[in-house]
């Protein structure tokens, strides 16, 4: 009998720290780390401190807690990581980027308050599906995972927002609600559709067949592209504000 389909094209085989390697989601992870860097680019001033505890209280809530909590909720990605593992990867990543959000309202101030009090609850709402999912929809996701990192470490570089910093989560809103709209159908296809069947007929009379490659194929690839694109405009700014 052939291996069920990996529930994620970046998935590793199931087991010690592979599954620690698929529950970050590294691809996703690093898009949205990117959505930090552009945010924080856009600053009059780029202090460099700042953006790496930006990135690093991120990476925690987003590329840990949120993920982790995820994988508690039904166990999407199928890994063999104790529940109480997930439990406590939560909890101490949501105190570590809440810890580094302390330390930044003693460096810019008052004005980061919010953005340290709205991130965890929507790490929690989201990915605990609180609220009756209220949260969980493209929107929300595309607010939480795409112009919320923008707003944020823009704000933790310059003490305040401006028309470039909203433009450009708005374009993040945007890549991000593109983005789930072709994760879901790929996540349909991986973890739950077990038989596919059909045909394209062609204008020259030829047939093609459907099957999951078909399906898969394109939705993936741009979900490559897009991820590593992002992460490529995001370094790319990065360096030259820094150097």
């Amino acid at each position: 009998m052939p291996d069920p389909p990996r529930p994620a094209f970046y998935a590793a085989r199931r087991g010690g720290w592979r599954d620690w390697w698929t529950v970050l989601h590294p691809p996703y992870t690093a898009w949205h780390l990117s959505y930090v860097v552009l945010g924080a680019s856009l600053a009059p001033r780029v202090d460099i401190s700042r953006m790496v505890g930006t990135v690093l209280a991120f990476f925690l809530a987003v590329g840990v807690a949120a993920h982790c909590l995820d994988e508690l909720h039904g166990r999407p990605l199928r890994t063999l990581i104790p529940g109480r593992a997930l439990v406590a990867a939560t909890v101490v990543s949501l105190a570590g980027a809440v810890a580094i959000g302390a330390v930044g309202v003693a460096m810019v101030g008052a004005v980061l308050v919010p953005f340290i009090v709205v991130g965890p609850l929507l790490v929690m709402a989201y990915n605990a599906e609180l609220f009756g999912g209220v949260v969980h929809t493209d929107a929300g996701f595309a607010a939480a995972w795409g112009a919320f990192p923008v707003l944020t470490a823009y704000v933790a570089q310059a003490g305040t927002l401006a028309w470039a910093p909203v433009l450009v989560a708005v374009g993040a809103f945007a890549l991000s609600w593109a983005q789930r709209s072709l994760s879901t159908p790929a996540r349909l296809l991986r973890r739950s559709v077990r038989g596919i069947e059909g045909t394209l007929t062609l204008g020259d009379g030829s047939v093609r067949r459907i099957d999951e490659r078909f399906l898969l194929a394109p939705l993936e690839a741009a979900l490559r592209a897009m991820s590593w694109g992002l992460v490529t405009v995001a370094a790319g700014l990065a360096v030259a504000r820094l150097t």
